[in-house]
């Protein structure tokens, strides 16, 4: 039960924190606390008493067979039953997919670096994603959500994955990272995997190397911030208490 606190924000890895999101609810003078499963700090049983419910993304598959993932599901149906907005980023957008009814597969293409989006131009596309219909936005991802929930509707695609953003009644769920800084993208880039030089070869269309990533961030972050501020502010405007 939270009754001193506003957001719950759902971490799955240590490499995966909140990023500009934890900037951002600091600047609206917010109550937020954390809950990191692989630092050892369980999720709790309930999400009761909050008004809203963020899911970050990380490394894992949301298919894994992890009770932390699991039990953010878990909450995630409860948050809808309560009326608390859920905002998820990649893993997390992924999850929600999953609570929700819908399905989460590895794609033949995957996303890393900064990538353009388009969105469908719908009024709720437009609510949540502004009125410019194209947006350049940080990508790291394999999986993504093939089928969508029942009664979400698809707000935005890339030409490696058409489904980049959905939303469903108050909830959103997004592929990108939106969250992301500079910082993220440094400790990402430190250790990016094994298999990252491979893929940058295998597809240089939706996979960037270092030079052209660091590159990107300078021309890209502030855009990607403000998009993130319309984004969240648009997900604030949909809690009840």
């Amino acid at each position: 039960m939270f009754d001193k606190t506003d957001v719950l924000v759902l971490q799955h890895l240590n490499d995966d924190g909140p990023g500009y999101l934890g900037q951002w609810l600091d600047e609206q003078g917010l109550r937020w606390q954390v809950r990191c499963a692989e630092a050892g700090e369980a999720y709790p049983a309930s999400v009761k008493g909050l008004k809203g419910l963020a899911v970050l993304g990380g490394a894992w598959s949301a298919n894994d067979d992890r009770p932390s993932l699991r039990q953010a599901e878990v909450l995630i149906r409860e948050a809808d039953a309560l009326g608390i907005p859920v905002i998820g980023h990649c893993l997390g957008g992924q999850l929600m997919a999953r609570a929700f009814g819908g399905r989460v597969v590895t794609l033949a293409q995957p996303e890393i670096g900064w990538l353009p989006i388009r969105h469908s131009g719908s009024d709720t596309a437009r609510a949540w994603l502004g009125e410019e219909a194209e947006a350049t936005v940080y990508q790291w991802h394999h999986d993504s959500f093939v089928e969508l929930p029942p009664g979400a509707e698809l707000l935005a695609s890339s030409p490696a994955c058409a489904h980049q953003a959905f939303a469903l009644r108050q909830h959103l769920a997004m592929q990108f990272h939106i969250e992301i800084t500079p910082k993220k993208i440094g400790d990402w880039m430190a250790h990016p995997g094994e298999a990252y030089p491979t893929l940058v070869q295998r597809h240089p269309d939706s996979v960037q190397g270092a030079q052209t990533i660091a590159d990107s961030t300078a021309r890209h972050q502030a855009g990607s911030e403000a998009l993130a501020r319309r984004i969240y502010q648009t997900w604030r405007l949909r809690w009840t208490r």
